[in-house]
Parts: C-alpha cells; sequence; structure tokens
C-alpha cells in the first residue's frame, strides 16, 4: 500500500490522528468531517495513497466501485433516508484542498451550509 507521510489523511489511517470512524476494511476507510456541511457528512478514502481523481487507473476501478457503494450502505446505516449527496473534488480548480482521494457523503435534513 503507497503512503505519503505529509498527508494528513495517510496519517489517518495510520492511526497517527484520530477521526470518528464510520466504518473501516483493509481497503478503504470512512470517518465524519470534522467541518460538517451537513448534519451527516463523512469522507471515504482509499487506505493507499491516490492524490486525485485525476490519478485513479483501471487498476483502482473495483476500489472506486466499493466507495461508490458504500456510500448509500453508511447513509442508511446513519438514518438518512430522504437523500444525500457524493462529491469528490478534484485538483485545485476543482476544489480538492486535501491531495488524497477522498469522497465526501452529505445528507440529513436541509438547509445545509454548504452544497
Amino acid at each position: 500500500m503507497h503512503t505519503d507521510p505529509d498527508c494528513i489523511f495517510c496519517k489517518i489511517v495510520a492511526g497517527q490522528i484520530p477521526s470518528k470512524k464510520v466504518y473501516e476494511d483493509e481497503d478503504v476507510l470512512a470517518f465524519h468531517d470534522i467541518h460538517p456541511w451537513a448534519p451527516v457528512h463523512f469522507l471515504i478514502i482509499p487506505k493507499t495513497h491516490i492524490a486525485t481523481m485525476a490519478d485513479v487507473t483501471p487498476a483502482e476501478q473495483t476500489l472506486m466501485g466499493k466507495m461508490m457503494v458504500l456510500a448509500p450502505q453508511l447513509m442508511a446505516q446513519l438514518g438518512v433516508t430522504g437523500g444525500f449527496r457524493q462529491i469528490i473534488n478534484t485538483g485545485r480548480d476543482g476544489g480538492q484542498e486535501v491531495y488524497h482521494l477522498h469522497m465526501h457523503v452529505i445528507g440529513g435534513p436541509r438547509p445545509w451550509s454548504k452544497g
């Protein structure tokens, strides 16, 4: 598994920085966002360091599918039944702030502070 020692999300995966976990398996980690935009807001990240969506290759196809399928399952477990959003910001112009691929999953009653 590739990691970046300077990446905050790699440090979260390694347990060096605490997080409020929603889900974890051998491939991905989901944890609550520290600055939520909505009543339910968590991130799903691959445990391996992939900087941006633009760096995804066919080798990560299964991993990306796992992330997409996991989002609605976790939202249902967290009681979100009225809909939600899945957002992946890519690159500077796409609004990406942390350069470790991550999917925001946000939902719950509106109005939300963003989105």
